[in-house]
């Protein structure tokens, strides 16, 4: 893929291969590899051997409850961090092209496509409203690209660097220091609370609405600015009943973790910078924002469902060293038979993302050609567990055929 194009459109590479960030289509096609069938694939693995091994993995391709940090927990964070990687060479190219006004009407056009293809993944008008839910995963993808979009077209390095900053400060200082209501708006604190089994979400609004007792430093699900600001402002539907894991005001540092992705993406850009030198550079970012994510960790914990601050350092610093060794592996050094699947899918992450969930390998596909009495021969006659994976199998391997499809044919899904 060319670096200059947006993570989220797989546009064709370029004929000059020097103008090719190889490793960016790699490391973003691993990090869609885990959403579209290997976590389950992983699941499976308890299911044939109770080993060590097999119970951490997949303890890590579980989001945590809460706080605290696991593999699966990177995937959402990485990819936007890649948006930002990508979007200073897309945008740097635009802006030469087409001048700033018109790079900018352009990010805003994309941005609301993908909005639109986010609320569409999440079923859209199916349901009707107010069952609708607005925000989601790809809608905080386009929010995080098209504010870091817009923010890189008119502000110099050294300006947004501040602004990082004072997203990820400002965020700590609101949610540890403004009142909220003493309402724990959680699915099965709230009723407890109440004193109703079952409350209605009119009764829920009513009750909180007549609370007048306030609290401040709050990081507790449901018991946090975040997630209040979602339940008083959110129109539509709220994916955990009283707010949403990707609202309005968690919103903010994600932005955060898009523009951690563009301080990498100018440097990998420099041309001022060896190989050598830029590794050195991501490495070290990366240890450092881990540090300070984790020391900060001790009082502002890591929590992706409302993307503390601390989260987007830990998530940005797994990030810095991922793309690291992804650069040196693949540039560098040109490495890449082991990739390509992965650069398959990097190149149409959004179209495999559709698909799956329009199509569902997995739930659908896989089982019609291996299920049934297959899974349960496999199961009696190989092991317990073994149908599983077999299916998981199948559906993965179904997404790379059709990734490698649409690759070869040239097939890319331009938002």
């Amino acid at each position: 893929m060319n670096a200059s194009t947006l993570p989220t459109s797989g546009a064709a590479a370029s004929s000059s291969e020097s103008s090719r960030l190889v490793s960016l289509d790699a490391l973003r096609g691993f990090d869609m590899f885990w959403i579209l069938g290997a976590d389950a694939l992983g699941h499976t693995l308890p299911k044939i051997a109770d080993i060590a091994p097999f119970r951490f993995l997949d303890v890590q391709l579980e989001h945590k409850t809460w706080a605290g940090f696991g593999f699966y927990d990177l995937i959402f964070p990485l990819f936007v961090f890649i948006v930002g990687v990508s979007l200073v060479f897309s945008i740097t190219r635009s802006i030469g092209n087409r001048g700033r006004i018109e790079t900018a009407k352009h990010i805003v056009f994309r941005t609301v496509v993908l909005f639109l293809l986010g609320v569409f993944y999440n079923g859209g008008l199916t349901n009707g409203w107010p069952d609708v839910r607005v925000l989601g995963v790809l809608q905080r993808i386009a929010l995080a690209y098209g504010a870091t979009g817009l923010l890189f077209c008119f502000l110099q390095p050294r300006v947004l660097a501040h602004l990082t900053v004072a997203l990820l400060v400002g965020y700590w200082a609101l949610l540890t220091f403004v009142p909220i209501r003493a309402v724990h708006l959680e699915r099965h604190a709230l009723p407890a609370q109440m004193g109703v089994a079952a409350p209605t979400l009119p009764q829920a609004r009513d009750f909180y609405q007549a609370t007048t007792q306030r609290v401040t430093g709050g990081y507790e699900p449901g018991m946090n600015l975040t997630n209040q600001i979602d339940f008083e402002y959110l129109p539509g539907r709220l994916y955990d009943a009283y707010w949403d894991p990707e609202g309005i005001l968690s919103t903010l540092p994600a932005v955060a973790s898009c523009l951690l992705g563009v301080f990498a993406g100018l440097l990998l850009r420099r041309s001022d910078r060896t190989p050598q030198q830029k590794i050195t550079w991501l490495v070290a970012g990366g240890l450092l924002a881990l540090a300070a994510g984790f020391l900060w960790g001790l009082q502002f914990p890591i929590i992706k469902k409302i993307w503390t601050s601390t989260f987007v350092l830990v998530a940005g610093g797994w990030s810095l060293l991922l793309l690291a060794g992804f650069y040196y592996i693949v540039d560098v050094r040109q490495w890449r038979r082991w990739c390509v699947p992965f650069i398959w899918i990097g190149m149409n992450p959004i179209t495999l993302y559709l698909a799956n969930n329009l199509v569902n390998f997995r739930r659908l596909i896989a089982p019609r050609l291996v299920g049934g009495n297959v899974k349960t021969f496999l199961d009696n006659a190989v092991a317990a567990g073994v149908g599983d994976m077999v299916i998981a199998l199948v559906a993965l391997g179904l997404t790379l055929w059709l990734a490698r499809f649409l690759y070869e044919r040239k097939i890319f899904l331009r938002v």
